[in-house]
């Protein structure tokens, strides 16, 4: 049913997203309810979205993005998938952005004191290392402290130059990132989400609805995004006279 010639996909972006694999959603029986304005029909017993609204979505997305780059604000970007996890260190790294490419550790954002204690304690530990300040511990002491070193920089090498909250989030599949959503929501911290048919489009602030299990697809929205901070970054905020 949903040839390409039949999605009407004529313009340059519509061809990306389209080879891309961003219009391949879930099956109708995984979709939340949320999700269903922005389903063009199924294919295969496959659902598939409507690339148009997709494009509308990136849009306000890339708009609320290139606002932020403007005014300089830190995004912190959330994807711990397995598809997700390199192209979000890639791009945050390349943004200066901090990043989490694992598991959410659980007050990232509600507890970022204690969080933010434990990285401090991370970088209090290499510092020692890398000036041979650990030589004075046992062997057995040592590698305890190694393991715990490994461990430390495993969770928080994305935020260590995070030194306080983000402003916002941008996050690869909003219902696997529920626990970041939810902390960013409590904090008041707005939320933009690339989300699969199966996520709730009203629990972010702006929902992409597009394929998040694709690595093309996410490399996709990832480099817009991107190029919308970088936009606003270049641009100099007006100065009020």
């Amino acid at each position: 049913m949903e040839t390409k010639k039949e999605m009407t996909v004529n313009s340059p972006m519509l061809e990306t997203l389209y080879n891309a694999g961003a219009h391949f959603a879930f099956t109708r029986s995984r979709r939340h309810p949320s999700a269903a304005p922005f389903i063009y029909g199924i294919k295969n017993k496959v659902e598939i979205f409507d690339l148009q609204k997709t494009l509308t979505e990136l849009a306000k997305a890339k708009e609320f993005i290139r606002k932020y780059g403007t005014e300089g604000k830190t995004i912190l970007f959330v994807g711990g998938k397995n598809e997700a996890r390199a192209a979000v260190k890639e791009v945050a790294s390349a943004l200066n952005m901090p990043y989490v490419f694992g598991r959410w550790i659980g007050g990232t954002i509600t507890n970022f004191t204690n969080i933010r204690a434990r990285v401090e304690k991370y970088l209090d530990f290499v510092s020692k290392r890398e000036k041979g300040e650990l030589s004075k511990y046992t062997k057995k002491e040592r590698l305890v402290i190694d393991r715990e070193i490994a461990k430390l920089e495993e969770h928080f090498s994305g935020i260590l130059a995070m030194k306080e909250l983000p402003k916002a989030l941008f996050v690869i599949d909003s219902r696997r990132e529920k626990i970041a959503v939810a902390e960013a929501k409590k904090a008041g911290i707005p939320v933009v989400s690339l989300s699969g048919s199966d996520n709730d489009m009203k629990e972010v602030n702006i929902a992409i609805p597009a394929n998040d299990s694709s690595i093309p697809s996410i490399k996709l929205i990832l480099s817009e995004i991107a190029t919308a901070y970088r936009e606003g970054k270049s641009v100099k905020p007006a100065t009020v006279a």
